[in-house]
């Protein structure tokens, strides 16, 4: 019986790279939530010289104050039309969507920062936290997915920032966030946010390739640019790579031990 479970245990083993690996994240339509860098539940209110490119919104709510002197080009301001109530139905369609993808890897517990991702749907039972540079590695497909499926709250340490091996658009990228999320001050940040609740951003924090969807909350603005375009990085991605992978090996080696002592 015991060479039997070790033959499994090593056969698992040798599985689990491709496992890990061959599990991508399906592409998730924002609809017309898509063309909105800002979209609110409750209020939008910002306070500085903030900078919006494309529409803002908010629905159910109709109230946005500080613009002027935050500024909105290559779109509109939505306060509680129908074109906003619709960008919400859309936007929760999305969240559901990306809430119900089945997990690559297992991260809660564990900093963001210092990783370099491959596609894929990574997940938190609780919170997330991004603290240095999270790095995407998109092994060269434009077209690569990646999904963060976070229990309660994101937040982002100040300086903070999600950086790509090469160029990505934003809808490639989602972070499907159970309550809250707040960018931490200069956060350098990539991808759409789809926060249940409400999204924070500090003073100097950007989305430049992404947008800021709450849908029940309220979205908070402080001389922020929102919007705008993805670009390329230059980080070398194989050692943070590798280390995610032990990790996750490390993971499921572990749920093999168990189910070999049951």
């Amino acid at each position: 019986m015991k060479s039997h479970c070790v033959r499994w245990l090593t056969l698992s083993l040798l599985l689990l790279p491709s496992l890990t690996l061959n599990v991508y994240a399906n592409s998730i339509s924002l609809g017309t939530a898509g063309s909105f860098r800002v979209l609110a539940g409750s209020t939008v209110t910002n306070t500085g010289s903030s900078v919006i490119t494309g529409n803002l919104g908010v629905s159910p709510g109709t109230a946005i104050t500080g613009f002027p002197p935050g500024i909105v080009t290559g779109g509109a301001i939505h306060a509680g039309d129908a074109v906003a109530q619709t960008a919400q139905a859309d936007l929760m369609t999305a969240y559901n969507a990306a809430a119900g993808q089945t997990p690559t890897l297992v991260l809660t517990g564990q900093d963001l920062g210092g990783l370099t991702l491959t596609p894929g749907v990574y997940f938190f039972a609780s919170s997330a936290q991004l603290t240095g540079t999270l790095t995407l590695n998109t092994q060269g497909n434009p077209n690569a997915v990646f999904v963060f499926q976070i229990g309660s709250t994101l937040t982002t340490a100040s300086n903070s920032a999600v950086v790509f091996t090469s160029s990505l658009t934003d809808k490639n990228v989602y972070w499907q966030v159970g309550s809250s999320a707040t960018l931490g001050t200069t956060t350098a940040f990539a991808g759409n946010i789809l926060a249940l609740t409400s999204i924070t951003l500090n003073n100097g924090a950007s989305i430049g390739c992404g947008s800021a969807l709450a849908i029940n909350g309220a979205v908070t603005m402080n001389n922020n640019v929102i919007g705008g375009g993805c670009g390329g990085g230059s980080t070398v991605p194989e050692p943070g790579t590798m280390s995610l992978m032990g990790s996750g090996l490390a993971i499921l080696a572990g749920a093999a031990f168990r189910r070999i002592r049951r």
